[in-house]
């Protein structure tokens, strides 16, 4: 396994993971499958080049991705927001989503971050487990936060502070 930050070049196989992320876990996602399987690939290379991206490879197969979008404000400057993170099933359990996790903490410490936000789907107790294990806490269910074909979910907000990690 390779894991290393994406690039423009990556767009094509990110663009293809990512409808397949939203199409098989629409509950895990703000996003839709419907809505970003009509965007071109040009669309997730901006994606790709105004945001920190990594992927995991095996080969040249890519099996798993996780972002970090950056607070543009002064006053939020010191945190930004963990986005996307998803390793396809066939993967699953090889240690890739804490590869991942490890490269965007490691970046987030080296810029100077302070904290880290994310949220999780009311229920994934994989990624909840994940994010603890990672020293992410809870800080409350936002209840209703998203809605799947008629069906609410909420979201977990849960925040790392980087001088206190493990």
């Amino acid at each position: 396994m390779q894991v290393r930050r994406l690039t423009p070049a990556d767009a094509t196989l990110y663009r293809s993971l990512r409808l397949r992320a939203l199409r098989e876990h629409p509950d895990a996602f703000t996003s839709c499958y419907e809505e970003d399987r009509t965007q071109p690939v040009e669309a997730a290379a901006a994606r790709l080049a105004s945001h920190a991206f990594w992927g995991a490879y095996r080969a040249s197969e890519l099996y798993g991705f996780i972002g970090l979008e950056r607070e543009p404000r002064p006053k939020n400057r010191h945190k930004a927001t963990v986005v996307g993170m998803y390793v396809a099933a066939e993967v699953a359990g090889q240690g890739m989503a804490r590869a991942l996790l490890d490269a965007l903490i490691a970046h987030a410490r080296h810029e100077g971050l302070e904290s880290l936000v994310l949220t999780v789907t009311d229920g994934n107790a994989a990624a909840l487990h994940l994010y603890e294990q990672a020293g992410f806490r809870s800080f409350g269910v936002e209840p209703d936060a998203i809605r799947v074909h008629g069906r609410s979910f909420g979201k977990n907000h849960m925040q790392l502070h980087l001088d206190r990690a493990p």
